[in-house]
């Protein structure tokens, strides 16, 4: 009797562990992929973009999505990476940051952990990015260059004649600046005429107001032109410092690279000549799709080909080394000339998907 009970326990127990097994495999089965993302602070416009394109994505592929603020430091940044680490997520996006190259060590983590990274806006200079996914800074500051120097032959009977243009930088020690001011010197180098007046915008209207005033007031009327290298978030500054000095925006053709709600508005009103859109919303759908694919197995973009997407603004987009981390694909999407290329109504555009929200 008592070795029949014993061989229906074990029985009894075999089936039970068999039973927890299924469980524990069923709930493996169930989890939800989840990316962790990482954005520098939300109040950008093109940070909200970010959320927004990866937010849609992730909703439509059944993905987990935390996003963090990294209030623009490097250490926050950090901490969160190692509480996404201990949280165990299955891949990474890093939605811009200041210091690229003290965020790092958090990339190699990621990296040791076998956890794929991609980047939005800039790239981290050091570690594997498998997905750096944005326009080309210096390519695309170039082309709103020329739309600049085209304005200024307009407003000159069709020469450029000796002079000082301003350029409103972001930030000296950042990246960003230094591939937008290489491709505005690109063009501008090909005017010897033109002598060029710098000053630090600081990434605000604030800043960039006071010293477009104080290079006015300088220079006066030997300005011919203002580029303002993100009129997304400098822009609404330039112009009222124009304003204030008595003068009409429209006579210094304000160009640059990233548009946002305010540059909307401003190329609108005729306060803006031309802006290149900075492809945020799908540089982040597409980074989640992209992770989401190379976790299971998918194709993913690879160095060397071209992404074409019929109707969309950011295709052709080529797919080469990043030039920036130590491994790693940059995707480089395109970004249209507005009002040039594209109206500033057009709904494509993540300004107008935003001001829909």
């Amino acid at each position: 009797m008592r070795k029949t009970f014993a061989a229906i326990f074990s029985v009894l127990f075999v089936a039970g562990l068999l039973l927890s097994f299924a469980c524990v495999a069923a709930f493996a089965s169930e989890k939800k992929f989840t990316i962790g993302m990482i954005i520098k602070e939300p109040s950008a416009p093109f940070i909200q973009a970010f959320v927004k394109g990866a937010q849609d994505k992730a909703k439509e592929n059944n993905i987990n999505l935390i996003i963090r603020d990294g209030e623009a430091n490097t250490m926050k940044i950090m901490e969160i990476i190692d509480t996404f680490l201990t949280q165990k997520i299955d891949a990474f996006i890093l939605g811009g940051a200041v210091d690229l190259r003290g965020l790092v060590p958090g990339i190699k983590r990621l990296n040791e952990a076998k956890i794929p990274v991609a980047a939005l806006d800039t790239s981290p200079e050091g570690g594997k990015v498998d997905f750096f996914i944005s326009f080309d800074l210096e390519q695309s500051s170039a082309k709103a260059t020329r739309a600049f120097v085209e304005g200024i032959k307009k407003r000159n009977g069709g020469k450029v004649p000796a002079g000082v243009v301003i350029e409103i930088i972001g930030d000296h020690a950042d990246m960003f600046s230094h591939a937008c001011t290489k491709g505005f010197n690109s063009v501008i180098k090909q005017y010897p005429q033109l002598t060029v007046a710098q000053g630090e915008g600081k990434w605000n209207n604030t800043d960039s107001n006071t010293k477009v005033s104080d290079l006015l007031t300088r220079y006066g009327k030997k300005v011919l032109g203002i580029y303002v290298q993100t009129p997304d978030i400098m822009a609404a500054g330039a112009v009222a410092a124009i304003e204030a000095a008595g003068l009409d925006p429209k006579n210094y053709g304000i160009c640059g690279i990233c548009i946002g709600p305010e540059g909307i508005d401003l190329i609108q009103k005729g306060k803006i000549l031309a802006a290149i859109e900075q492809p945020a919303y799908d540089s982040a759908y597409l980074a989640v799709q992209y992770l989401y694919d190379k976790a299971h197995g998918k194709p993913v973009p690879k160095i060397g080909q071209t992404i074409e997407k019929k109707g969309a603004l950011w295709s052709p987009a080529k797919v080469i080394k990043n030039p920036w981390a130590d491994e790693g694909a940059f995707i480089v999407l395109q970004g249209p000339l507005v009002p040039q290329e594209i109206k500033p109504t057009d709904p494509r555009l993540w300004e107008n998907m935003l001001s829909k929200k």
